[in-house]
């Protein structure tokens, strides 16, 4: 029996959960965010309902990480470093090399900093928590966890560009997806709830978070999904745009006097989504509070409603009917009113959700109506076991 940590290293910040194993019991939890800016946030959860919170500067990853080990042993969430006995790495881009998530070796690593370029937000913080941790806890094993590889099972004619097939065969411009590991929990958990072998299922998954997308899951297997080459497009998403025609980008970027294509990827990723259209918030849960009386804020989520219906009407006919479609991730397990918008928005298919099962927040459940013919679940999502999960699974 052995401890198991789940990583998550974004560009600035920093997000952990340890698990006992092979139990599954979740011991401590924690995120450090603002690394390398001043008063960085750390807080910790552990023991019966304890938490530890302090703001300080934390220059880089390394102390971040260095931060966490010297928590758990000083707040008595472990007596020894050895305690821990696996190390697992969300990592958002695998390409093509990695299908699976895989024990981290050198040329593991090698093929991680080769692919920065797919995911130069997010790939590059991967790469700096794996080597803080290797530093530290040379000896334990460690494994990267791919968002991109349950997208792999994706057929060609999903995941390839009506572009010359030379970008492809030399740059391999793809879409790749994203959010994989999340969609592995809710389909499995999904099918636990429903009763059948998730291989006899069509799911609709919509992981619906400050970042979102959705996946159309044929018998355990992704389909297709609404993120592409980057996660920049699919639905429309906090502060990233989604779907946009490259063309108005060079009309913008010309209007705009924008002559870097950096600046507009930039103005894509972080200005754009909810918060760009109705210039209040990227939270839902601001432009909740205030659509009654602001027109942006209630286009903004009208908008959104509006990229989920079409993308899940899409997967609904490319699988030729579904069992169930799937609410999880931030939006999707908190918004109550996005629910069953989206759900009475699909009735034609046979969508339907109880207002009554739909009032509550973050909680396993099924929520559909008597008379629908599709099943509607909201399963909260749980990535860091999963990858905890894989941590057992490759150390056998």
């Amino acid at each position: 029996m052995g401890k198991s940590i789940a990583i998550n290293a974004g560009s600035s910040t920093l997000k952990f959960k340890l698990f006992e194993m092979p139990s599954e019991k979740l011991i401590s939890s924690g995120a450090i965010d603002r690394i390398g800016l001043t008063k960085s946030d750390v807080a910790i959860k552990y023991g019966d309902g304890q938490k530890f919170h302090k703001t300080m500067d934390i220059e880089n990853h390394e102390e971040a990480i260095k931060l966490v080990l010297d928590k758990l042993l000083s707040l008595d969430i472990i007596d020894d470093y050895n305690e821990i006995t696996g190390v697992g790495h969300r990592v958002v881009a695998g390409g093509e090399y990695f299908t699976d998530s895989v024990v981290i070796t050198d040329d593991v690593l090698d093929k991680l900093e080769s692919l920065s370029e797919l995911a130069p937000l997010h790939e590059p913080a991967n790469i700096l928590g794996i080597k803080a941790f290797k530093k530290i806890l040379p000896d334990v094993i460690s494994i990267a966890v791919f968002d991109t590889s349950f997208h792999t099972s994706m057929p060609e004619e999903n995941y390839m560009y009506a572009l010359p097939y030379k970008y492809y065969r030399e740059h391999k411009a793809r879409k790749y997806g994203a959010h994989g590991t999340s969609y592995r929990y809710v389909s499995g958990r999904a099918a636990d709830m429903l009763g059948k072998p998730l291989e006899d299922l069509k799911l609709v998954v919509m992981h619906l978070g400050a970042g979102a997308s959705i996946c159309a899951i044929d018998h355990g297997k992704s389909l297709d999904t609404s993120m592409g080459f980057t996660p920049v497009t699919g639905v429309m998403m906090a502060t990233r745009s989604g779907d946009v025609d490259p063309s108005l980008l060079a009309y913008i970027m010309e209007k705009e006097g924008i002559s870097d294509v950096n600046e507009m990827i930039n103005v894509l990723n972080k200005k754009s989504g909810l918060l760009g259209v109705s210039e209040v918030s990227a939270d839902m849960r601001d432009l909740e509070a205030v659509k009654a009386d602001n027109h942006q804020a209630e286009l903004a989520r009208n908008m959104y409603m509006n990229r989920i219906i079409r993308y899940v009407g899409q997967y609904v006919a490319e699988m030729n009917g579904v069992d169930a479609i799937v609410f999880t991730a931030g939006v999707g397990e908190n918004d109550i009113g996005i629910r069953q918008e989206v759900a009475d928005k699909l009735s034609y298919f046979g969508v339907g959700v109880d207002p009554e099962k739909n009032h509550i927040r973050a909680v396993e459940r099924d929520i559909s109506s008597e008379n629908s013919s599709i099943k509607t679940l909201l399963i909260p999502t749980n990535e860091e076991l999963m990858i905890v999960k894989d941590i057992e699974r490759l150390r056998k």
